[in-house]
């Protein structure tokens, strides 16, 4: 594997001549060494300093054209300065202790020494000199070039003290392997086990955020077995973890709604989806454990779980303190439908039935298709193909009933303001009534959602219940 060079930046150059101007030793250290090393794209440059951090980041924006803004965080002890390149965050090197009730450490001024050993593993330890004598020299103090050719994370120093002083990296590490398709070395793992409930001291926003990292990355069926494996899904979101088990009785057995879980997600992610897409693939059979039931003649059954689940998500999106607008409902949507094309390609595709779909859908019909493809996990290759076929049979039906009827968000084009100002009703469950009627025929075809057909219908219904349109 090569050694990483600095980018030629005059920037660096600038850093390296006042760090020396100041009597500062300074290096970049980090992701930005790392991805280097691995060939991926970064912005963002962590230089620290053996000194005053943030008197090297504002002696460094007055010697840069145009004097950048450097913005200065006291408390932290941190200087971040942009430059059109990349984004540059000063530090002075430090030492950090911790209490057993907090992630906050109790910082003081270190030796270079001492930042390395706080980093959270050693592919995330390496540095990179910016000093005049030795511009550009790596340094390397727990071989994390080593680690980053065995594709192995490790933690530079004993992983239970690590995991135990800042819990978060125990989901960094699982992170971390997921994004780069690394393993986790095995006393490194052990220790995740160890620590897991360390967990409960970190705040649900951070966890949540490394999760959504985790269900962003190519591959993450891998991630959410880590954490399955160390126990610590159990703790963060026991109910996907629940989904994990097969129990059979006779010759009756279920599959295993975790792993096929991970096979739709996986699924999903090859085609495309973004983050909340993501999201409905976890989702969609979370509440199978919850509507388990066993009968004699046909094994076991989960009526319903499709309708439970929808009703959990907005439960579980508080709980995981992910966002309660637009993203929630689609993904409640999704998890609700998700069975409807599924049903349709086991029975002849109704204009009907299509209708409905389409109404209740509206404009996230192509997700829940990309779902649905997803979901047809069999080892049976030929079933697999045979539903798939019949997918793109529904999927030009819809096609061809959307163009015919204009039925995605459609809105019936009688009211219920229209209904009550015909019958001189008041709002009422008749009104209701008489709107559920209407939507009915609509979606059946009988009539076409236009005003005089609708029109017409809603006459002969209101004389059906015994109403009489109000004279003009």
């Amino acid at each position: 594997m090569k050694q990483p060079q600095l980018p030629d930046l005059p920037l660096f150059r600038t850093i390296a001549d006042a760090a020396g101007a100041l009597g500062y030793p300074a290096y970049v250290i980090g992701g930005f060494v790392r991805d280097l090393v691995l060939e991926r794209g970064s912005k963002d440059v962590d230089v620290v300093c053996v000194g005053d951090g943030i008197a090297l980041a504002q002696e460094v924006g007055r010697r840069l054209p145009g004097r950048p803004r450097v913005t200065v965080f006291k408390n932290f002890g941190t200087a971040m300065l942009p430059t059109p390149e990349i984004e540059v965050e000063f530090v002075g090197a430090r030492k950090e202790s911790y209490r057993a009730e907090s992630r906050k450490p109790e910082v003081e001024a270190g030796t270079l020494e001492d930042d390395l050993a706080r980093r959270d593993f050693t592919i995330n330890a390496l540095g990179l000199s910016l000093n005049p004598e030795n511009f550009g020299e790596l340094v390397d103090r727990y071989d994390g070039m080593g680690d980053l050719q065995r594709k192995l994370i490790r933690t530079p120093l004993d992983p239970d003290i690590t995991f135990s002083d800042d819990p978060l990296r125990m989901l960094r590490a699982i992170r971390f392997a997921t994004q780069l398709n690394f393993d986790i070395e095995p006393d490194t793992f052990d220790a995740l086990a160890r620590n897991k409930e360390r967990i409960k001291i970190i705040s649900q926003e951070r966890i949540t955020t490394e999760l959504n990292k985790i269900i962003m990355a190519p591959k993450p069926s891998y991630g959410f077995k880590l954490l399955f494996s160390c126990g610590l899904l159990q703790l963060i979101f026991p109910k996907m973890a629940q989904l994990q088990g097969v129990e059979k009785v006779g010759q009756h057995a279920h599959k295993d709604n975790f792993y096929h879980t991970l096979q739709v997600l996986d699924n999903v992610v090859a085609a495309g989806g973004d983050l909340w897409l993501r999201w409905a693939a976890i989702l969609h059979d979370i509440a199978k454990p919850a509507t388990k039931r066993y009968d004699k003649r046909v094994g076991w059954t989960f009526h319903g779980h499709e309708d439970k689940g929808a009703r959990w998500v907005p439960g579980i999106f508080t709980d995981l303190k992910l966002p309660l607008g637009e993203e929630m409902r689609q993904v409640q949507k999704l998890v609700r439908l998700h069975l409807r094309p599924i049903a349709l390609v086991k029975e002849i595709v109704t204009d009907s039935a299509v209708r409905r779909l389409l109404f209740e859908a509206g404009d996230d019909v192509d997700r829940l298709m990309l779902l649905c493809r997803a979901d047809i996990t069999s080892k049976d290759h030929q079933r697999v193909a045979r539903y798939l076929r019949n997918f793109d049979v529904v999927e030009e039906k819809l096609k061809e009933v959307e163009e015919k009827d204009h039925l995605r968000n459609f809105k019936p084009v009688i009211t219920g303001e229209i209904i009550m100002e015909t019958f001189g009703l008041r709002p009422s469950r008749e009104v209701g009534e008489l709107k559920e009627a209407l939507l009915e025929a609509i979606l059946e075809g009988k009539v076409r959602n236009e005003y005089d057909e609708a029109f017409a219908l809603l006459l002969e219904l209101g004389k059906q219940k015994g109403l009489s349109a109000v004279p003009k």
